[in-house]
This record gives structure tokens, C-alpha cells and sequence, in this order.
């Protein structure tokens, strides 16, 4: 079991920056890959980028060159870098971590409750 909890979202204005942060407990050691998703109001939850095991990333078009993931390993906590905001990544992030077993096959997600990222001026 992991259990994940999110931080750091807030107003801010177009063009600003906010970093997300993602507090992991449980047994980190089994996660495969970490993610971020957002869910804007009467939007499907949407991919925003992810995180291997072995520090790959990859990022949805619409956020490719302004948001980065990355891990602190000592603290536990997985981080979401925004810059250069919008009014359309107004949304509530979430932080996702999957378990992949492979004998039998099995892929196990945890979520956490979200935080709200609302960009306006």
C-alpha cells in the first residue's frame, strides 16, 4: 500500500510559477512509475506527465517545455515544477503512483485527494 498526499496548489497569475508536491509513505520501493493528472470542471482527469522508476519523464504536449517532474528520494516526495501558467491549467492535480506485478499481472494505482491550481488574474 502507498498513500499519497498532495500540496502547494493556490491562485496565482498568468505567467507565474507553482511547484506541487507529492508526499509519499508506504512501500515506496514496489512503484514502477509516478504521475501527475489534472481534472479541470466538466473535463475528463488528463495525463500530465510521468515518472519512471529509472528517472525517465514524459509530459503531455500542452505542458512540454513549462512543467517538470522530479523526485526527492531522501524526503519522499515527488514534485510538479509549473511555469509560465495559464488560465487553461487552471484544474485539481493529482499525484499517481502504479505497482506493476508481473507474476500474475497485476497494476495497482494509488491516488491522492488533489489540490487546486487556479490561474487568473
Amino acid at each position: 500500500q502507498v498513500q499519497l498526499v498532495e500540496s502547494g496548489g493556490g491562485l496565482v497569475q498568468p505567467g507565474g510559477s507553482l511547484r506541487l508536491s507529492c508526499a509519499v509513505s508506504g512501500s515506496i520501493e514496489s512503484i514502477n512509475a509516478w504521475g501527475w493528472y489534472r481534472q479541470a470542471p466538466g473535463n475528463e482527469r488528463a495525463l500530465v506527465g510521468t515518472l519512471s522508476k529509472g528517472g525517465v519523464t514524459s509530459y503531455a504536449e500542452s505542458v512540454k517545455g513549462r512543467f517538470t517532474i522530479s523526485r526527492d528520494n531522501v524526503h519522499n516526495t515527488i514534485y510538479l515544477h509549473m511555469n509560465s501558467l495559464k488560465p487553461e491549467d487552471t484544474a485539481i492535480y493529482y499525484c499517481n503512483a502504479k505497482e506493476i506485478k508481473l507474476t500474475p499481472l497485476q497494476v495497482n494505482e494509488y491516488w491522492g485527494q488533489g489540490t487546486q491550481v487556479t490561474v487568473s488574474s
